[in-house]
């Protein structure tokens, strides 16, 4: 799938999402390639990715539509300039679907098929949560201006969630779910050879040793997820390393962990393994 490594769980859970039509919601810490899936799926089906990223704040506008204001003003003067009034009919006509701006969600329901990518969903709020109920329930959207505008298929959903808050239950029932979690170390070795081709399979081997070893043993503010040892991997290969060498490995600290508190613990860390 677009050269994502699955295991067989989360393969069967995305293929009931596609035959049954129903959004998939995956959780799981950063960095574990919730969105990764979501690019891979695309790929996979030569569909096109529409992400919408969701924060703090974030409301149905931003998801769904505008008006493209400049090219508005610019049609009423074009009237005036050709001596026409601009009559009741006039200023209407400017709130067609010509001059209307697609968000992700809109764009996604005229374009499909398609993924659309609705991104750390956890960061939205509860009135955000609660419209996207409802457009996921029904597949419309109304426009005052124009009227309903419905998918002549429904869009590949896809959510993602770090858990920094929970979800609410309405939401959860509407989707499929799956919790993505670190992988095991033959896996994650697998992912990271994939997707660090240039390096050697020894610095690959021993990039995510390392990494396992932090996230069961070491206390970090942010432990490194997938994404993280792929970066790190990579940027041992870049600085020449063929295994994971004291000086290389601290020189790339940036790309593995992104909390000063951290710094200090994977050093240590790095320094036993070097003496072993």
């Amino acid at each position: 799938m677009g050269g994502y490594l699955s295991d067989t769980t989360l393969s069967t859970v995305v293929w009931l999402a596609l035959d049954l039509q129903r959004p998939l919601l995956l959780e799981g810490e950063p960095g574990t390639g919730k969105t990764a899936l979501a690019e891979a799926l695309a790929e996979g089906l030569g569909v096109e990715l529409i992400r919408l990223q969701c924060y703090e704040g974030i409301d149905s506008s931003q998801a769904l539509y505008d008006w493209d204001f400049p090219r508005q003003i610019l049609h009423l003067r074009a009237l005036q300039l050709n001596g026409q009034v601009v009559s009741e009919e006039a200023e209407a006509s400017v709130h067609s679907e010509r001059f209307l701006l697609a968000r992700p969600i809109l764009r996604a329901l005229q374009q499909s098929p398609a993924v659309l990518l609705i991104d750390e969903i956890d960061r939205a709020d509860d009135e955000f949560e609660a419209f996207l109920l409802e457009v996921l329930s029904s597949w419309q959207v109304s426009i005052p201006e124009i009227g309903t505008l419905t998918a002549a298929t429904p869009p590949i959903v896809i959510l993602t969630s770090n858990r920094t808050r929970e979800l609410h239950d309405a939401l959860k029932r509407r989707c499929l779910y799956h919790w993505i979690g670190y992988p095991d170390l033959e896996r994650e070795i697998q992912i990271v050879r994939s997707r660090a081709p240039g390096a050697c399979s020894e610095l690959a081997e021993q990039a995510v040793r390392i990494v396992q070893r932090l996230r069961r043993e070491s206390a970090l503010v942010k432990v490194p997820g997938v994404a993280e040892t792929i970066d790190w991997t990579q940027a041992l290969h870049r600085l020449g390393a063929t295994t994971v060498d004291a000086d290389q490995a601290e020189a790339s600290l940036g790309a593995l962990v992104k909390y000063r508190e951290d710094v200090s613990e994977v050093r240590g860390s790095l320094e036993e393994h070097a003496a072993s």
